[in-house]
Parts: structure tokens; C-alpha cells; sequence
């Protein structure tokens, strides 16, 4: 369709001044029929583009805009805003998507493997072989855009995966369980990955009573929220040797303090919130898949349910 039949879709960049640069360079070649700009009259704008840690907080005057468009794939931090009475969309980014493949598989796999138990030190290790990857239990808590494509992708390298979420959905082809079979899908996970949004039903999700539930010695990945696990009971669950190894990526405070115990403790591994970004690239195309829709008159894609918080 010509987009030139419809007016001009007048677009707030509202986010942090660094990403102006690039963002702006690839949303204007996305969606060149919009115009982006930083600031103007708030009853003059069609939509916002938004990230948190800009300079506008207060979305209340913005009471013309048909769309807030997020830069991020989590949205707690703007959804809880008294001030958002516009439909909000989330980021459901390609690139974003991958980069969260990559990032779980590779530890995925180096969890299944055992490679942190061949030290370089000339003892040679060969009376443990570990199991075929359809002979290691996987389990996705989470099945949005994220966790299914984390689930097909381990299901394609040949693991014995299984997701988990409110709703029960899943992955076509994977076994999905449902809120009340949460015990269930925890009993299964000698691998278990943390793919949950930030919400009042799971923060603290993973307290000492479910982290029981896993199997002996299993490994936690969490690239989701921070807020899912309760710290103490976590550390209390690795130094009583119950779960073998924790890889995370996401914290309730961001840098991790240099003094927090998940530093020093043997059996974390700390990476600092690397595990996706979005990528300007394929999430500008997001975008502006998003502004057409608007100058169109038809729904976005990827609203957030503000009763669920994503």
C-alpha cells in the first residue's frame, strides 16, 4: 500500500540521549514517512518511541498518541506507569530472539557436557561420559517470543525440552505444561532456564521451596528477571550442594554490587546482563512495521496485556 495516501505520522523519540545516534539513523530509513523528532507540542504526536531513563516520565500530556512503542523486550518499568493511558507495545526483535538462542544453548550445552570438570592440569578424566542431549531434561519457564524459540532450538539439537507458563501455551511439537503443573515441570529440569517477565505472580517464583523441587544436581540459567529468584535461598541451595551451578545474567540490582556473595561463590557464574540486546537493526523494522500500522488505522502488533504487565 502507498503510504503517501496517509498523512504524516508525527513520532516522539523519547529515550536516553545515547541512543539517539543510531536509533534515529535507522528509524527514519525504516519508516522514512514518518517525522522523529525529540521534542514539541505533546498533543502534536501520533506515537512515542520510549526506552526508560529518558526526561520524560509523565505520558499524561501525550493524550493524542495512539502508540507507545518500547525499545525493550520487558516492560515492568513503564507498564506500572499511572501516567500510560495509551495502548502499549512491547519489543519483539528478531535479533533480540537469537542473541537469546545463542546465549542458552551455550550454556545449555556446557552444562549437559560437564566442560568446567576438565581442568587443564594433566589428570586424565575419562570415566564419565555424559548423556546424549535427548537423555537431558530441559526445562523453559516462560513461553513467550523468547522461550519458545529457546525451546525449538533446543529441541533441535536434540533435548528432551518442555516449557512452562500461566497459560500453558507453548511451542508446536514441545511438551507445554500449566499454572498448576509448576511442581511438575521444576521435578523434570536437570537444566532449568528463566524466561518468565518481571510481575507480582513471579517475582520470588524460585524461593527455597521450588528450588527443592529440581533434580540433584541440577544447573539454573536465568537470562530473564533478576526479581524470579530469591537470592538466599538460591546460595543456600548451591553451598548445600543440591543444584550443581547457577549462570546469571540478570540481578535485582544492576551492576551486581562488587560485594554480593554471587561474585565470589564457586558454583555462579555472573555475566553482566549480556545475555540479549536489542538490536537497532532488526528492531527498527519492528518499529516501523508498528508506525504503519498506526498511520493505517489498525492495531499494532505485540500490545502488552496491562493486567497480566507484559
Amino acid at each position: 500500500m502507498d503510504m503517501t495516501e496517509f498523512p504524516p505520522l508525527k513520532v516522539l523519540f523519547a529515550a536516553r540521549d545515547e541512543l539517539w545516534p543510531a536509533w534515529s539513523s535507522a528509524l527514519r530509513a525504516a519508516c522514512p514517512e514518518a517525522k522523529l523528532t525529540r521534542a514539541g507540542d505533546p498533543a502534536s504526536f501520533d506515537a512515542i518511541v520510549y526506552a526508560p531513563g529518558g526526561e520524560i516520565e509523565d505520558l499524561s500530556p501525550y493524550r493524542n498518541a495512539r502508540l507507545v512503542q518500547s525499545l525493550w523486550a520487558g516492560v515492568e518499568r513503564i507498564v506500572t506507569n499511572p501516567t500510560l493511558t495509551q495502548p502499549l507495545a512491547r519489543m519483539v526483535d528478531p535479533g533480540l530472539e537469537q542473541g537469546m538462542i545463542d546465549y542458552c544453548a551455550g550454556w545449555v550445552l556446557r552444562a549437559h557436557l560437564g566442560m568446567d570438570a576438565y581442568a587443564q592440569d594433566g589428570i586424565w578424566r575419562n570415566d564419565t561420559v555424559p548423556p546424549l542431549a535427548s537423555e537431558r531434561r530441559v526445562t523453559v519457564l516462560g513461553a513467550g517470543a523468547l522461550g519458545q524459540a529457546v525451546a525449538r532450538a533446543l529441541k533441535g539439537l536434540g533435548f528432551d525440552v518442555a516449557t512452562w507458563s500461566a497459560s500453558g501455551r507453548g511451542a508446536e511439537g514441545i511438551p507445554a505444561f500449566a499454572g498448576p503443573e509448576l511442581d511438575r515441570a521444576l521435578r523434570r529440569a536437570e537444566i532449568l532456564i528463566l524466561l518468565l517477565p518481571d510481575t507480582a505472580a513471579t517475582r520470588d517464583l524460585m524461593n527455597a521451596g521450588r528450588l527443592a523441587l529440581l533434580p540433584q544436581g541440577a544447573t539454573l540459567i536465568n537470562p530473564g528477571r533478576g526479581t524470579l529468584i530469591e537470592d538466599a535461598a538460591l546460595l543456600a541451595a548451591l553451598d548445600h550442594g543440591h543444584l550443581r551451578h547457577a549462570v546469571l545474567d540478570v540481578f535485582r540490582t544492576e551492576p551486581l554490587p562488587p560485594d554480593h556473595p554471587f561474585w565470589a561463590h564457586p558454583a555462579v557464574t555472573v555475566t553482566p546482563h549480556i545475555a540479549s540486546e536489542t538490536r537497532v537493526g532488526t528492531a527498527a523494522q519492528v518499529v516501523a512495521e508498528n508506525l504503519r500500522r498506526v498511520m493505517r488505522g489498525e492495531a499494532p502488533r505485540f500490545l502488552v496485556d496491562r493486567a497480566k504487565g507484559y
